[in-house]
């Protein structure tokens, strides 16, 4: 049998510094008197992530990857790790958002210690299938994927830092007009219409506080949808508070949550998808669940919540469309 190797990745643009002349010792300290391989190495270019990965699996060896990093990191790493049995991956957090561990409550923070994860055990996770690449947590289309992809066109005006982009992002988008036609197509049904946002979730938080889907679970085979139907400037406030909350249940007039595993949405223009934080732009999205599962590393006896109170039936031929 073959041993194990340690990858332990670091992003030195994730966060607001870099973190690896911290890192390196707590692995050395943590790998000290282990007979295993294990490396540390930091990322350079975009996607450089998934390229390591997959260059530290070819021989087949079981591979336990470290992402020290932020979600984009994590989501990389993903693209690489996806449907190989021998490969399981985590989150050392070093980013500013960090959403995808929330899920694990007041375990997450667990997920600080190297150790824990080092001596961790595996899960395997659900990836939603995206336009040929893969989401570990939420994925969405409208209002808020625009706001996200237009916050770097803000970052360089003279002045302007992190939350005064995203609120200009968010005001420039508000005269963009808050909702779209989409054709939609779930699970063989029609929802075709105006909406703000459509919304995918394997995990539950992101944008760094919105936890708009609470009863997520991530090894379940389903996705929890969320359709969010068109507001106006004078409700926009209230929905989006309500979302940000989970709180959808609420708003039945707004926002419409099923359970599925494909949606397709066609819209007239290209337009930004959010895949876990990081922006593609197409016309024709697909959200599914895909036949690659991911080996994801948590603490020992590290659990998400398994809430399902109150989840609605998983989409079937009796349902009828919006």
């Amino acid at each position: 049998m073959k041993s194990v190797k340690h990858l332990f990745i670091m992003n030195p643009k994730a966060g607001k510094y870099n973190h690896a002349n911290e890192i390196i010792p707590i692995v050395k300290r943590c790998m000290s008197g282990r007979n295993e391989f294990y490396k540390t190495v930091l990322t350079e270019y975009p996607m450089h992530v998934s390229q390591l990965v997959q260059e530290y699996a070819v021989d087949g060896s079981p591979l336990r990857v470290y992402v020290c990093g932020g979600d984009g990191t994590l989501n990389e790493a993903a693209q690489g790790a996806a449907g190989l049995d021998h490969v399981a991956l985590t989150h050392f957090p070093c980013g500013t958002g960090n959403d995808f561990i929330k899920i694990f409550g007041q375990d997450t923070s667990r997920f600080f210690s190297l150790d824990e994860l080092v001596d961790g055990e595996i899960k395997q996770i659900n990836l939603i299938e995206c336009c040929g690449r893969y989401g570990i947590n939420i994925c969405s289309v409208g209002f808020d994927a625009r706001i996200s992809a237009d916050v770097s066109r803000f970052k360089h005006i003279p002045f302007i830092h992190g939350k005064g982009s995203y609120n200009l992002s968010v005001i420039y988008n508000l005269f963009q007009g808050l909702h779209h036609p989409y054709k939609v197509l779930l699970d063989g049904k029609t929802y075709d219409g105006r909406y703000t946002m459509l919304v995918a979730c394997n995990g539950r938080f992101y944008g760094g506080g919105f936890n708009p889907a609470p009863h997520a679970i991530p090894d379940d085979g389903l996705i929890d949808f969320l359709l969010a139907g068109p507001v106006t400037p004078f409700t926009v406030a209230r929905v989006i508070k309500k979302y940000q909350n989970g709180q959808y249940a609420d708003l039945p007039n707004y926002i419409t949550w099923i359970r599925g595993q494909n949606l397709f949405i066609e819209c007239d223009k290209n337009m930004p998808v959010n895949i876990d934080g990081e922006t593609i732009f197409t016309n024709k999205i697909n959200f599914s669940i895909s036949d690659k599962k991911l080996n994801f590393i948590v603490p020992k006896g590290a659990i998400w919540s398994q809430n399902t109170a109150d989840r609605p039936p998983v989409l079937n031929s009796s349902n009828e469309s919006l």
